[in-house]
Protein backbone atom coordinates (compact mmCIF):
# COMPACT_ATOMS: atom_id res chain seq x y z
CA UNK A 1 0.00 0.00 0.00
CA UNK A 2 1.42 3.38 -1.00
CA UNK A 3 1.62 6.23 1.48
CA UNK A 4 0.79 9.79 0.45
CA UNK A 5 3.33 12.17 1.97
CA UNK A 6 1.61 14.57 4.36
CA UNK A 7 2.50 18.22 4.06
CA UNK A 8 1.47 19.01 7.63
CA UNK A 9 4.14 16.62 8.91
CA UNK A 10 6.75 17.96 6.48
CA UNK A 11 7.20 14.51 4.96
CA UNK A 12 9.88 13.98 2.31
CA UNK A 13 11.06 10.37 2.23
CA UNK A 14 14.72 9.72 1.52
CA UNK A 15 15.03 7.03 -1.17
CA UNK A 16 18.62 7.26 -2.44
CA UNK A 17 20.46 4.15 -1.21
CA UNK A 18 23.90 5.68 -1.80
CA UNK A 19 23.08 8.57 0.52
CA UNK A 20 21.79 6.15 3.16
CA UNK A 21 24.98 4.09 2.90
CA UNK A 22 27.10 7.24 3.21
CA UNK A 23 25.18 8.34 6.32
CA UNK A 24 25.68 4.94 7.95
CA UNK A 25 29.35 5.12 7.04
CA UNK A 26 29.62 8.41 8.92
CA UNK A 27 27.60 7.20 11.88
CA UNK A 28 29.15 3.71 12.19
CA UNK A 29 26.56 2.22 14.56
CA UNK A 30 27.69 -0.73 16.68
CA UNK A 31 25.45 -3.60 17.86
CA UNK A 32 25.81 -2.38 21.45
CA UNK A 33 24.62 1.17 20.64
CA UNK A 34 21.26 2.43 21.88
CA UNK A 35 19.85 4.36 18.92
CA UNK A 36 16.72 6.47 18.51
CA UNK A 37 15.52 7.35 15.02
CA UNK A 38 13.27 10.39 14.69
CA UNK A 39 10.73 10.19 11.86
CA UNK A 40 11.41 6.76 10.33
CA UNK A 41 8.74 7.32 7.69
CA UNK A 42 8.72 4.43 5.20
CA UNK A 43 11.75 2.85 6.86
CA UNK A 44 14.54 3.57 4.35
CA UNK A 45 17.05 4.58 7.04
CA UNK A 46 15.49 2.12 9.50
CA UNK A 47 16.41 -0.78 7.22
CA UNK A 48 20.04 0.35 7.05
CA UNK A 49 20.27 0.88 10.82
CA UNK A 50 18.89 -2.59 11.49
CA UNK A 51 21.67 -4.12 9.41
CA UNK A 52 23.98 -3.07 12.24
CA UNK A 53 21.66 -3.01 15.26
CA UNK A 54 19.68 -5.78 16.97
CA UNK A 55 17.08 -3.25 18.15
CA UNK A 56 16.01 0.31 17.41
CA UNK A 57 13.75 2.90 19.05
CA UNK A 58 11.75 5.08 16.65
CA UNK A 59 9.54 8.14 17.15
CA UNK A 60 6.78 8.50 14.55
CA UNK A 61 3.84 10.92 14.75
CA UNK A 62 2.03 9.64 11.65
CA UNK A 63 -0.48 6.99 12.79
CA UNK A 64 -0.51 5.19 9.42
CA UNK A 65 3.28 5.00 9.23
CA UNK A 66 3.49 3.78 12.82
CA UNK A 67 1.04 1.01 11.98
CA UNK A 68 3.11 0.02 8.93
CA UNK A 69 6.15 -0.32 11.17
CA UNK A 70 4.20 -2.42 13.69
CA UNK A 71 3.24 -4.92 11.02
CA UNK A 72 6.33 -4.66 8.81
CA UNK A 73 9.34 -6.93 8.47
CA UNK A 74 11.25 -5.32 11.37
CA UNK A 75 8.38 -5.29 13.90
CA UNK A 76 10.24 -7.54 16.36
CA UNK A 77 13.32 -5.31 16.30
CA UNK A 78 11.55 -1.99 16.89
CA UNK A 79 10.18 -0.10 19.86
CA UNK A 80 7.74 2.36 18.30
CA UNK A 81 6.90 5.60 20.12
CA UNK A 82 3.84 7.03 18.37
CA UNK A 83 4.08 10.63 19.52
CA UNK A 84 5.04 14.13 18.43
CA UNK A 85 8.82 14.30 18.92
CA UNK A 86 8.39 17.69 20.62
CA UNK A 87 6.38 15.90 23.32
CA UNK A 88 8.60 12.82 23.54
CA UNK A 89 10.31 12.17 26.86
CA UNK A 90 13.89 11.37 25.86
CA UNK A 91 14.74 10.63 29.51
CA UNK A 92 12.73 7.39 29.33
CA UNK A 93 15.56 5.84 27.27
CA UNK A 94 18.79 4.75 28.93
CA UNK A 95 21.97 6.68 28.24
CA UNK A 96 24.18 6.96 26.31
CA UNK A 97 21.81 7.53 23.41
CA UNK A 98 22.60 8.06 19.74
CA UNK A 99 19.95 10.07 17.89
CA UNK A 100 19.49 10.07 14.12
CA UNK A 101 16.81 11.13 11.70
CA UNK A 102 15.49 13.03 8.74
CA UNK A 103 13.92 15.86 10.74
CA UNK A 104 10.73 17.57 9.54
CA UNK A 105 12.05 20.84 8.12
CA UNK A 106 9.08 22.83 9.43
CA UNK A 107 9.96 22.10 13.08
CA UNK A 108 13.68 21.34 12.91
CA UNK A 109 14.82 24.25 15.11
CA UNK A 110 12.34 23.48 17.93
CA UNK A 111 13.52 19.85 17.90
CA UNK A 112 17.16 20.91 18.12
CA UNK A 113 16.43 23.22 21.05
CA UNK A 114 14.34 20.53 22.81
CA UNK A 115 17.28 18.13 22.61
CA UNK A 116 19.50 20.63 24.45
CA UNK A 117 17.81 19.51 27.66
CA UNK A 118 19.06 15.97 27.09
CA UNK A 119 22.63 16.63 25.98
CA UNK A 120 23.96 14.96 29.15
CA UNK A 121 22.51 11.67 27.99
CA UNK A 122 23.30 11.87 24.27
CA UNK A 123 26.46 10.48 22.69
CA UNK A 124 25.90 12.08 19.30
CA UNK A 125 23.24 13.22 16.83
CA UNK A 126 23.19 12.78 13.05
CA UNK A 127 20.42 14.72 11.34
CA UNK A 128 19.28 15.44 7.84
CA UNK A 129 18.06 19.02 7.64
CA UNK A 130 17.56 21.82 5.20
CA UNK A 131 21.07 22.86 4.13
CA UNK A 132 20.28 26.48 4.94
CA UNK A 133 19.63 25.49 8.57
CA UNK A 134 22.89 23.53 8.82
CA UNK A 135 24.75 26.49 7.29
CA UNK A 136 23.35 28.60 10.14
CA UNK A 137 24.23 25.97 12.75
CA UNK A 138 27.91 25.81 11.82
CA UNK A 139 28.43 29.45 10.72
CA UNK A 140 31.27 31.50 12.17
CA UNK A 141 31.16 35.15 13.33
CA UNK A 142 30.91 37.71 10.50
CA UNK A 143 29.48 35.12 8.09
CA UNK A 144 26.06 35.92 6.64
CA UNK A 145 24.47 32.77 8.11
CA UNK A 146 25.77 33.42 11.65
CA UNK A 147 23.01 34.13 14.14
CA UNK A 148 21.15 33.04 17.26
CA UNK A 149 20.97 29.38 16.19
CA UNK A 150 24.73 29.32 15.54
CA UNK A 151 25.57 30.71 18.98
CA UNK A 152 23.09 28.67 21.00
CA UNK A 153 24.03 25.33 19.47
CA UNK A 154 27.79 25.91 19.23
CA UNK A 155 27.87 26.56 22.96
CA UNK A 156 26.64 23.02 23.60
CA UNK A 157 27.87 20.97 20.64
CA UNK A 158 30.80 20.41 18.35
CA UNK A 159 29.14 20.28 14.92
CA UNK A 160 30.22 19.25 11.45
CA UNK A 161 28.45 19.66 8.12
CA UNK A 162 29.11 16.22 6.62
CA UNK A 163 27.65 16.33 3.09
CA UNK A 164 24.80 17.70 0.98
CA UNK A 165 21.74 15.78 -0.22
CA UNK A 166 20.05 17.06 -3.41
CA UNK A 167 16.25 17.17 -3.80
CA UNK A 168 16.11 14.26 -6.25
CA UNK A 169 17.18 11.89 -3.44
CA UNK A 170 13.70 12.25 -1.90
CA UNK A 171 10.12 11.36 -2.72
CA UNK A 172 8.50 13.83 -3.02
CA UNK A 173 11.51 16.09 -3.73
CA UNK A 174 11.71 19.11 -1.41
CA UNK A 175 12.22 22.53 -2.97
CA UNK A 176 15.48 23.02 -1.11
CA UNK A 177 18.90 21.43 -0.83
CA UNK A 178 19.33 19.21 2.22
CA UNK A 179 22.43 18.20 4.18
CA UNK A 180 23.67 15.96 6.99
CA UNK A 181 25.09 17.35 10.22
CA UNK A 182 26.91 15.60 13.06
CA UNK A 183 26.39 17.03 16.54
CA UNK A 184 28.53 15.85 19.47
CA UNK A 185 27.74 17.33 22.91
CA UNK A 186 30.64 19.18 24.47
CA UNK A 187 32.11 17.87 27.71
CA UNK A 188 29.63 17.79 30.58
CA UNK A 189 31.71 20.22 32.65
CA UNK A 190 31.64 22.73 29.80
CA UNK A 191 27.88 22.47 29.25
CA UNK A 192 26.95 22.46 32.91
CA UNK A 193 28.89 25.70 33.45
CA UNK A 194 26.36 27.49 31.20
CA UNK A 195 23.57 29.36 32.97
CA UNK A 196 21.12 28.58 30.20
CA UNK A 197 18.37 31.05 31.00
CA UNK A 198 20.74 34.02 31.20
CA UNK A 199 22.71 32.87 28.15
CA UNK A 200 19.54 32.50 26.05
CA UNK A 201 18.35 35.96 27.13
CA UNK A 202 21.68 37.59 26.25
CA UNK A 203 21.84 35.93 22.82
CA UNK A 204 18.20 36.59 21.93
CA UNK A 205 18.49 40.28 22.82
CA UNK A 206 21.73 40.66 20.85
CA UNK A 207 20.21 39.26 17.65
CA UNK A 208 16.82 40.93 18.04
CA UNK A 209 18.05 43.71 15.73
CA UNK A 210 21.23 42.28 14.29
CA UNK A 211 22.25 45.42 12.38
CA UNK A 212 22.26 47.55 15.50
CA UNK A 213 25.15 47.89 17.94
CA UNK A 214 25.07 45.92 21.17
CA UNK A 215 24.73 49.15 23.16
CA UNK A 216 21.22 49.35 21.65
CA UNK A 217 20.15 45.68 21.61
CA UNK A 218 21.48 45.02 25.11
CA UNK A 219 19.99 48.19 26.63
CA UNK A 220 18.15 47.13 29.78
CA UNK A 221 19.52 43.58 29.49
CA UNK A 222 23.32 43.73 29.81
CA UNK A 223 24.83 46.66 31.77
CA UNK A 224 27.83 48.25 30.07
CA UNK A 225 30.17 47.34 32.94
CA UNK A 226 29.18 43.67 32.62
CA UNK A 227 29.91 43.69 28.88
CA UNK A 228 33.24 45.41 29.44
CA UNK A 229 34.17 42.94 32.19
CA UNK A 230 33.57 40.13 29.70
CA UNK A 231 35.76 41.87 27.11
CA UNK A 232 32.95 42.76 24.70
CA UNK A 233 32.78 46.18 23.08
CA UNK A 234 29.27 47.62 22.89
CA UNK A 235 30.07 49.23 19.54
CA UNK A 236 30.13 45.73 18.02
CA UNK A 237 27.14 44.02 16.43
CA UNK A 238 25.90 40.58 17.48
CA UNK A 239 27.20 38.96 14.28
CA UNK A 240 30.77 39.92 15.26
CA UNK A 241 30.71 38.19 18.65
CA UNK A 242 31.89 34.57 19.06
CA UNK A 243 29.89 32.07 21.15
CA UNK A 244 32.64 32.07 23.79
CA UNK A 245 32.21 35.83 24.21
CA UNK A 246 28.45 35.50 24.61
CA UNK A 247 29.08 32.85 27.26
CA UNK A 248 31.49 35.17 29.07
CA UNK A 249 28.85 37.93 29.11
CA UNK A 250 26.23 35.50 30.40
CA UNK A 251 28.56 34.31 33.17
CA UNK A 252 29.37 37.88 34.19
CA UNK A 253 25.68 38.82 34.14
CA UNK A 254 24.60 35.76 36.12
CA UNK A 255 27.17 36.59 38.84
CA UNK A 256 25.85 40.12 39.38
CA UNK A 257 23.41 40.65 42.28
CA UNK A 258 20.68 42.01 40.01
CA UNK A 259 20.91 39.14 37.50
CA UNK A 260 17.69 37.41 36.40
Amino acid sequence: MTHQARKRFGQHFLTDQNILAELLGEMRPKPTDRVLEIGPGLGALTAWLLKALPHLHVVEIDRDLAQRLRTGPWKDKLTIHEVDVLKFDFSQLDAPLRVVGNLPYNISSPILFALLDHADRVQDQHFMLQKEVIDRMVAKPKEAAYGRLSVMLQAYYDMEHLFDVPPECFDPPPRVMSAIVRMVPKAAQERQAIEHRTFAKVVSAAFSQRRKMLRNTWAGVVPSDVAHAAGVELTCRAEEIAPEQFLAVARALASTPAAG
